[in-house]
């Protein structure tokens, strides 16, 4: 167990210094100059070279990059070209809007695939197995940006039952909190909906059709009991897998969500940042981003291996 979570954590690592390494690289070759971003097109030669050195801009490559990654662990990530605050707590500040849609989303599109992928299972070729393939077939074919105009057209200005726009705080109140993510949580769930009823009926049909199964017929268990003790608790272990990447697209992935709904998330902010070429606030945003994607397969890795007996076996073969 422990041998195996270090190897994943330094795969981790090695995998985010490629990252970031990339990320600045790339970033530093966009055409243009921060420092007239800052003080304008206006701005005397003597005024930009100033602002250069303040910024280190006038430093080598290397040096650049390694006060970068400094600042990053230290929590000094810099100060954004466009806002004037610091990156991180621009950030910081967006992070509940993103967690909350995104969280929301797989709750609901877990909650759908588990019942629709289980029943379909359970019976193949009847009613419910047809609306699951139907549903898998729409769900994966509809862009976001068109089923989220859609569920805005329908459900904010025709039957007005949700909010056109905005982000209500939990502080606020629960009920106002849930209403403002709604929407655009569901949008984000309709495309999930479509990989996890296909993964769910698969993992499913599979288990049901193991030996143990058969043994556990023969012993004359009640059918509830095969299905929820046996084939359900296994069935339940390869989706695991694609849950937690599902989550991680999800967070890397709430740019078109989140300015559909002008929710002021980290998505909205990425996209501002591109368009008023802020390289300090984009490179903050694309680093944290590809953090919480490693740390999320990280976690569903270890989570996997310690729900398998078989990779737990596997692992403990290794070792004597």
């Amino acid at each position: 167990m422990t041998r195996f979570v270090l190897k994943r954590l330094v795969s981790a690592i090695v995998v985010m210094f490629f990252v970031s390494m990339i990320t600045f690289i790339v970033l530093k070759a966009i055409p243009g100059n921060p420092a007239e971003l800052v003080l304008g097109t206006e701005a005397s030669p003597q005024q930009l070279a100033l602002l250069e050195e303040s910024m280190g801009l006038n430093e080598p490559l290397l040096v650049q990059y390694l006060n970068w990654i400094g600042g990053l662990f230290t929590g000094n990530w810099g100060q954004s070209y466009v806002f004037g605050e610091d990156v991180l707590t621009l950030i910081v500040q967006r992070l509940p809007v993103t967690f909350s849609i995104t969280i929301f989303s797989m709750v609901i599109s877990i909650a759908i695939s588990l019942i629709l992928g289980i029943l379909s299972a359970l019976h193949p070729h009847g009613i419910i197995d047809s609306i699951s393939r139907t549903i898998v077939q729409i769900a994966s074919s509809v862009p976001a940006f068109w089923s989220g105009m859609i569920l805005l057209i329908v459900f904010a200005s025709m039957l007005n039952l949700f909010p056109v726009s905005g982000y209500v705080s939990i502080d606020r109140g629960f009920l106002y909190f849930i209403n403002s993510i709604t929407l655009p949580s569901i949008c984000m769930a309709i495309g999930e909906c479509g990989i996890l009823i296909r993964q769910f009926r698969s993992s499913m049909l599979s288990a049901l059709n193991q030996d143990y199964m058969i043994a556990s017929k023969v012993k004359g268990l009640p059918y509830w009991m095969r299905v929820v003790k046996y084939a359900l608790r296994s069935a339940l272990i390869t989706p695991i897998t694609v849950i937690g990447n599902q989550f991680a697209k999800l967070f890397g992935g709430t740019v078109i969500v989140e300015n559909i709904f002008a929710l002021p998330g980290i998505g909205r902010l990425l996209l501002t940042s591109v368009e008023r070429r802020d390289i300090q606030l984009l490179q903050g945003i694309v680093i944290f981003i590809c953090f919480m994607v490693v740390l999320v397969n990280f976690i569903t890795e270890v989570v996997v291996m310690m729900v398998n007996p078989m990779i737990r076996l596997g692992l403990e073969g290794e070792r004597e």
